[in-house]
């Protein structure tokens, strides 16, 4: 599969839509580095949030991977910044305004808000699924349940 499906529709709906078209995405694929690169795509294109992007785990910091939107940090360091902390924490962050919150890495002043998700495979974390919003109050557990289920989608490749 190669074309998106654009849906419209509540958050939920959209996810709904998309899930299985990422699976679709995934599917026979095994290259990590290709699959990163769809599932940030396909966030990217469906919702049009301002950033969408991997960071791996590389040593006692997270590495830049693949992304869509403005260039990024290359590195962060473990439990620094909202990314290095869902890291430390493997728990999922989710940050309404991202002024307000400790140590926040600015990569870009367009971003207000954000979400970040641990990348768990076989009880460890290989990294973080890092997205940014434009808008405060982006970001809830509808964002928090299905980018879970995408990232579940990604591991067991």
């Amino acid at each position: 599969m190669e074309n998106l499906n654009i849906s419209k529709g509540t958050k939920e709906q959209q996810y709904q839509s998309l899930i299985p078209q990422i699976k679709g995405l995934l599917t026979g694929e095994n290259n990590v580095v290709a699959n990163m690169a769809n599932i940030a795509a396909a966030l990217k294109e469906q919702f049009d949030f301002f950033w969408v992007g991997f960071y791996l785990v590389e040593g006692n910091e997270l590495v830049l991977g693949p992304f869509q939107g403005p260039v990024a940090c290359t590195r962060i360091a473990y439990n620094r910044g909202v990314c290095g902390t869902a890291w430390a924490k493997e728990e999922t962050l989710i940050v309404p305004n991202v002024e307000e919150f400790p140590g926040h890495i600015a990569c870009s002043s367009l971003s207000k808000s954000e979400i970040v998700v641990p990348i768990l495979k076989d009880g460890n974390c290989i990294g973080v699924l890092d997205v940014d919003s434009k808008e405060l109050n982006s970001f809830d557990l509808i964002d928090k349940q299905y980018l879970k289920a995408i990232l579940e989608l990604f591991t067991s490749q």
